[in-house]
């Protein structure tokens, strides 16, 4: 009996998928747990495999077509079944997408159909990848591999700058290097094409001519399009030369990080990689040569023969400069995120000041015991933790016409970075321990800056504490990081006079911030919490109960 096969949802907040190739043609004997074909998901590409045996008699959705989760996928039977009732069922879903299809992507498809010749085996068409669950297009930030070069499998091809990180894309392919969509600097969204590897010798205005959106426009600029492309690439790439050799600087990510922090010019390292490419071991390994800055002085003496004479002011002129840079898709993806937090979400805010002096006691006992390191924040992280479990409204999230209620407890720590801002979750906080809290924020916070964070591990908050304490702030208000409905703002530690049992004393004390999205959190309710947040941080015994 024949098995309808439906589009998978392959992640939690899938809604639909986009076959991105086919690993079994109809007719193709399949068993059980060969993989049928690479879906595209919201969040990556993943291998589909079969639950069934048999053979496949049906495709519903051809390569690069997309189609809701739950639509008819493949059919899988014995050969010769008449699956003609299957088809005309399962496709009810999906005839009713393709008719809402505009007639331009009709011509398309007749166009592919006339003269399009299908992609020839062996040759791959590699779009931009989608790099992190928030990426919509991507930068060439360099590309490792030319036009002509021999690619292996493994091999990084280009460095590919997303909103949160500058990653190095690799090849899962073998072959030569036959075209490159995009030059250094340029950008494009998510399933353009980017290159092309095959046999020597492929016909790659053919290969073109059969891919549909990004790759038919790249072989349809015209002569003049064309020509302003290459002198706007020309500029790029003028930009990012060498001065001392005119050439190209190839450099990984982390060597590029290490030179920076050291003042090393990249000009003056030799690479040991491939195509002289400079690595983290050539930057460590560097002894840079001894140069003398000759030292001008100048000495202006005054006549006394001139003493009565009117001094002459000689006015600082200075030249008015402006410099435009180009705004990284992290900071692009920042503005996005928090522009529509700001102008969506009402916001409300709410301060109090908590006493810290119990907090400041308990810390130093227990970073007295051997091998503990527990900082302020750690404890102010367990503290939201707890309240948030007695304050459930305040765990919540607007879905439109309902309100998300999340059982679980999973908190964000912003966390600044050269390029930005990320925000690390730390998963299942209010069932974790003040050390246990400490170290998994810290190696996070260590993965955020040195680009090795997954996308993952920053999805998934309910709830975010942002820390400017240590740069000395007294008091802030931040923006709310959706689809959160709060966050909290902490302050620095002052020690000031302070009002205990009728006495004036020093103490110690720090100031949060709860700002709130008033469609999910009324004042009372972001009140209660605070009051709840207060007594644990002031009392941080109960923490450890």
């Amino acid at each position: 009996m024949a098995i309808v096969v439906n589009m998978p949802r392959l992640s939690d907040t899938m809604e639909e998928g986009t076959v991105a190739k086919w690993l079994k043609s109809v007719g193709d004997k399949v068993e059980e747990g060969d993989i049928l074909a690479e879906i595209e998901t919201d969040k990556a590409t993943m291998e589909f495999e079969s639950f069934n045996e048999g053979t496949l008699l049906y495709i519903g959705i051809e390569e690069g077509e997309a189609a809701p989760v739950d639509t008819l996928l493949a059919i899988i039977g014995e050969e010769g079944e008449d699956i003609s009732s299957l088809i005309s069922g399962g496709n009810a879903v999906a005839s009713e997408v393709k008719s809402s299809e505009s007639e331009d992507a009709i011509e398309v498809t007749s166009d592919d159909s006339e003269g399009g010749a299908e992609i020839p085996e062996g040759v791959e068409v590699i779009k931009m990848p989608r790099l992190s669950d928030t990426m919509e297009e991507g930068t060439v930030a360099s590309w490792l591999k030319k036009v002509g070069d021999d690619v292996e499998e493994g091999e990084i091809l280009a460095e590919i700058e997303t909103d949160k990180a500058t990653m190095e894309f690799e090849s899962f392919y073998s072959g030569k290097l036959l075209y490159v969509g995009l030059q250094e600097g340029e950008s494009s969204p998510v399933d353009q094409v980017l290159a092309i590897i095959g046999p020597e010798g492929t016909d790659v205005n053919a290969v073109l001519s059969s891919v549909t959106g990004g790759g038919k426009k790249k072989s349809t600029t015209t002569p003049k399009d064309a020509e302003k492309k290459s002198e706007s690439s020309t500029e790029k790439k003028e930009v990012s030369k060498s001065v001392s050799d005119g050439e190209r600087i190839f450099a990984s990510p982390l060597a590029k990080k290490i030179a920076e922090d050291k003042g090393i010019d990249l000009a003056k390292v030799s690479g040991s990689g491939d195509n002289g490419r400079i690595t983290k071991k050539d930057i460590e390994n560097y002894t840079p040569s001894a140069t003398a800055a000759p030292a001008v002085s100048t000495v202006v003496k005054a006549e006394s023969g001139v003493a009565s004479q009117p001094v002459s002011m000689v006015l600082p002129s200075g030249e008015e400069g402006t410099e435009e840079v180009k705004n990284s898709n992290m900071r692009k993806a920042i503005a996005k995120a928090l522009g529509n937090s700001k102008f969506n979400a009402p916001h409300f805010y709410l301060t109090i000041e908590v006493d810290m002096d119990n907090a400041k006691e308990s810390r130093a006992q227990i970073n007295s015991l051997p091998d503990t390191k527990v900082s302020f924040n750690d404890m102010v992280l367990k503290a939201c933790a707890m309240a948030l479990r007695k304050h459930p409204q305040v765990n919540t999230s607007w879905n439109g016409d309902t309100t998300k209620y999340h059982q679980h407890i999973h908190m964000g720590v912003a966390v600044a970075v050269d390029e930005g801002l990320v925000v690390p979750v730390v998963k299942h906080a209010d069932l974790l321990g003040l050390m246990q809290i400490g170290s998994a924020v810290k190696d996070l916070a260590g993965k955020a800056r040195n680009k090795k964070i997954s996308p993952s591990e920053m999805e998934g908050s309910t709830f975010t504490v942002s820390n400017l304490g240590m740069f000395g702030i007294l008091e802030f208000t931040s923006i709310i990081n959706q689809p959160n409905s709060a966050i909290l703002s902490v302050g620095a530690i002052v020690e000031k006079p302070v009002v205990k049992n009728g006495e004036i004393v020093v103490g110690s004390t720090m100031k949060l911030t709860l700002a709130c999205d008033h469609r999910t959190v009324d004042g009372a309710v972001g009140a209660q919490f605070l009051q709840t947040l207060r007594y644990f941080v002031e009392n941080p015994v109960t923490m450890l109960a």
